[in-house]
Parts: structure tokens; sequence; C-alpha cells
């Protein structure tokens, strides 16, 4: 049974950081890509980062390019989401989610299995 669990979201003020970890099991976590996502109330989930299975290769949303760095530990089976300079419009339940031998899709339909989310909030 593949799970994804991920923690580390919180309040903070504008320009903190906050560091994101989604622990994966139930899968042989180095072949596959994994991502962050986010979703606020009302509106679609969007993509944030991806890194391929191989962790060679990342790709990041244009609003957080610069800002967030997503990053891979195989041997800990977890996947991590630096976030920096931090905005209010950065709020959102964040999820992470997982693709075999994903090369960093963009698309949640290119992703199997998702977390339960994790909330990140923003104060101004």
């Amino acid at each position: 049974q593949v799970q994804l669990v991920e923690s580390g979201g919180g309040l903070v003020q504008a320009g903190d950081s906050l560091r994101l970890s989604c622990v994966a099991s139930g899968l042989t976590f180095s072949a596959y890509g994994m991502a962050w996502f986010r979703q606020v109330p009302g509106k679609e989930r969007t993509f944030v980062a991806a890194i391929s299975w191989g962790g060679g290769y990342t790709y990041y949303a244009d609003s957080v390019k610069g800002r967030f760095t997503i990053s891979r530990d195989n041997a800990k089976n977890t996947v991590y989401l630096q976030m920096n300079s931090l905005k209010p419009e950065d709020t959102a339940v964040y999820y992470c989610a997982s693709a075999r031998y994903g090369r960093g899709a963009t698309t949640k339909g290119a992703y199997d299995y998702w977390g339960q989310g994790t909330q990140v909030t923003v104060s101004s």
C-alpha cells in the first residue's frame, strides 16, 4: 500500500521560510518522479515543483521560481520543498505526488499517488 505523508506546514509571516517534507512508503522511491502541487479552496490544484526519478531534472511554476527548491533524499524516501521569501499568495494546502519513472511532469494526471496535504498559511 503506497502512502505519501506530508509535514512541515504552518503559519508564517511574509518573507519567512518553511521546508515541507513528504515521506513515501510502499513503493520503490528511487523509481518515482515526485512533485508538489497546491490548492486553495474553490480553485484547481496547481503545479508547484517537480523532480525527476533520477533527480537530475527539476521544474518549477513561474510563480515560485527562484524562491522554492525541490530536492529528494532516496535514502530517506523523502522529497522536500524548501520555500523561501514566502508571500501571502503562497497560502494553500500543499500536496506531494508520485509518478513511476516520472520525468517531472507538471500536470495532475501524470501522477499516480497523492498525499493528504499540509496547510501553509502566510500572513501579510
